[in-house]
């Protein structure tokens, strides 16, 4: 928020926010006059302004049975285990009369590490806890969002309260020992990334039906979900939605794990891969993708892509690398319509909240700051963005809504305002647009 004072930071109390600047004063501000996550800067783009419903959240827990306890592997051996995975859903709801206004509980630092203490803080948001859902006669698409390694459900709520905003249920989910509180060792986030959205597919979709005393039973269109996944969260809905890992991923996963082959069944042409293919699953938006530069993927496991993808990622990404990471993904995804925005300079970071403000206190590990930073961009007006064009993908395909304009536009921002942005306000963006190879042939 700007105030003409610089060097000011953000302390967070319950519904009050101080504000402590450089010159001494603090100053007293209530939530509704405090910039919260997801706001509309004056020159956001014209679809990231919130909808027409007012967003509920609520949390609970889904526990998938029986699975590989890949971390207790030895000698080829899988032991099993139930997975506990904590999912927060923000859903349009009934709430007249309520401040539109949560406070969320997350952490920072990284569990089991002394230079990364856990350190919990709390941030605002717009939306009301345990609110009842909107009364209505049709049902809202599904949007699964899956975080990075680590990070938690709360990593994207300035995006995920806007899609409520605009009638979808958007869930998100702490992937077991890949959040701040339980990260664990990087072999379980492999296995099962993908494994977890498919299963919580499977749950909300059951769920929604009719009987189950759920509360949103009868309001939810798991039939028509969307996947969004950010780093290690855009590796597992890509493999999700079709792209079987390599036979390298394969092989180093067995000398990771002491010789399992558990994660044969996301592998390209393995009979179960194939036969998870998933209709369900109608788009995917993948920011910053990691593995490609890992050979994660190859050709043939690109081309099992066939829904549109929206790639969102920064030019300078130095963990998921972009010539060679996720454009090369982009370009190898041969037979899926597809886009890439690209913000120019920009590294890794291109989907998160900006930092909170515990991560600014004097004596915080300077990581926890670079964890959600991004050295080239305000990421507030970032935020904006990806509201606007995650919208416009999803919304044309989802909701059947005309976005194509917004979409339709020359690749380099620098030459002419993109359509939806405010006059001289869209620079240092490209937006690349390829068809599916089958569709150009015929």
């Amino acid at each position: 928020m700007k105030t003409g004072i610089v060097s000011c930071s953000l302390l967070l109390f319950g519904f009050l926010v101080f504000q402590s600047c450089n010159s001494g004063k603090q100053i007293l501000q209530t939530a509704g006059t405090t910039f919260i996550n997801g706001d509309a800067l004056p020159d956001a783009p014209e679809l990231a302004a919130r909808g027409e419903y007012t967003v509920g959240v609520r949390n609970f827990e889904l526990v998938n049975k029986n699975q590989v306890d890949i971390l207790h592997s030895k000698n080829g051996v899988d032991p099993l285990y139930d997975r506990h995975l904590q999912v927060e859903v923000w859903y349009p709801a009934n709430a007249a009369g309520k401040k539109e206004l949560v406070t969320y509980n997350s952490t920072l630092g990284l569990w089991n590490d002394t230079a990364r203490p856990l350190i919990p803080f709390s941030f605002l948001g717009r939306a009301v806890r345990d609110a009842a859902p909107v009364e209505t006669a049709g049902k809202f698409p599904l949007v699964i969002v899956s975080h990075g390694y680590p990070g938690s459900r709360l990593l994207l709520t300035y995006l995920t309260e806007n899609l409520a905003s605009k009638g979808y249920i958007v869930v998100a989910i702490d992937h077991t020992e890949s959040t701040y509180t339980d990260r664990a060792g990087f072999q379980s986030t492999l296995l099962n990334r993908a494994k977890d959205i498919l299963f919580v597919l499977n749950e909300m979709d059951s769920l929604s039906q009719a009987g189950t005393n759920h509360f949103l039973a009868g309001i939810t269109d798991a039939k028509n979900t969307a996947l969004i996944g950010y780093s290690m969260g855009g590796y597992g809905v890509l493999n999700a939605a079709g792209a079987g890992y390599s036979a390298k991923l394969d092989s180093s996963f067995g000398v990771m794990t002491g010789g399992s082959k558990a994660i044969e069944v996301r592998t390209t042409n393995n009979v179960a891969f194939n036969a998870s293919y998933d209709t369900r699953i109608k788009a995917v938006v993948a920011f910053a993708p990691w593995g490609m530069q890992r050979g994660v993927w190859d050709a043939a496991g690109l081309q099992g892509l066939h829904v549109p993808i929206l790639f969102i990622a920064g030019s300078q990404d130095d963990v998921s690398g972009y010539e060679e990471g996720i454009k090369a993904i982009y370009t190898g995804a041969l037979n899926a319509n597809r886009y890439l925005l690209t913000y120019i300079n920009a590294r890794h970071n291109v989907a998160p909240n900006p930092p909170p403000a515990a991560a600014l206190q004097p004596g915080v590990n300077f990581n926890e700051y670079y964890h959600y930073a991004e050295p080239s961009w305000n990421e507030h007006r970032i935020n904006n963005i990806n509201q606007h064009f995650v919208t416009a993908f999803i919304g044309g395909i989802l909701q059947k809504k005309d976005y194509g304009k917004y979409l339709d536009v020359q690749p380099n921002s620098n030459e002419k305002t993109w359509t939806g942005f405010k006059n001289r306000s869209s620079t240092g963006l490209e937006l690349l647009h390829a068809l599916p190879k089958l569709f150009i042939s015929e």
